[in-house]
């Protein structure tokens, strides 16, 4: 259950106090992703937000539905197009973000262009790398087309795994992942409703 993110996040010394840099910039990532931050903030983690703005008036109306302030909007539609300008505008947007916020943990959602950018700057800058929603796999590189290969791009970067499921748990111990790195915690969106 989602139980298990929210002990992770109270007492485990990974993340416990650490400061937290979420990225997002897609309605369904924010919706997913928002009572991970909630509990975060209730823990008492330092926490640092930034929207790629990938889906730009769709999430910003859901950001002022429930009052949540963004510390860095990237606003890369306005700029960008293709996949790879969506990939590389995020990327060098992040960048200097991660740089002057120094954050311990940088937490990613899904399978989208702003999950594989933010797991790439994590790297990059040898931060610590959460995923949640880990594990899905076709493992069909096209389908679906680009998220398949960027969920696997991202699980090969990522120092824990945080999965929806016992199937999506066992996808990541099939690739040689850590057990105990890998945590079933259920899917963050039901808490939306709770």
């Amino acid at each position: 259950s989602f139980y298990n993110l929210r002990y992770y996040l109270k007492y485990k010394n990974e993340v416990k106090m650490k400061k937290l840099l979420f990225i997002f910039g897609t309605r369904p990532e924010f919706i997913k992703v928002y009572p991970v931050i909630q509990e975060a903030k209730k823990q008492g983690n330092p926490i640092v937000l930034v929207n790629t703005g990938q889906h730009k008036e769709m999430l910003n109306e859901l950001l002022d539905e429930f009052s949540v302030e963004v510390d860095y909007d990237l606003k890369i539609m306005d700029s960008y197009s293709g996949l790879s300008e969506i990939v590389s505008g995020t990327l060098s947007g992040l960048e200097p973000i991660v740089k002057q916020e120094k954050p311990d943990v940088i937490l990613v959602h899904g399978d989208t262009a702003a999950t594989l950018a933010g797991a790439l700057v994590a790297y990059f800058n040898q931060i610590k790398l959460a995923h949640i929603e880990a594990g899905l796999r076709t493992y069909n590189k096209f389908s679906p087309f680009p998220e398949e290969m960027n969920r696997q791009i991202v699980g090969l970067l990522a120092d824990y795994h945080f999965t929806p499921t016992e199937m999506t748990r066992d996808n990541l111990l099939k690739e040689g992942k850590n057990r105990k790195q890998v945590f079933v915690v259920g899917n963050s969106a039901i808490d939306m409703f709770q």
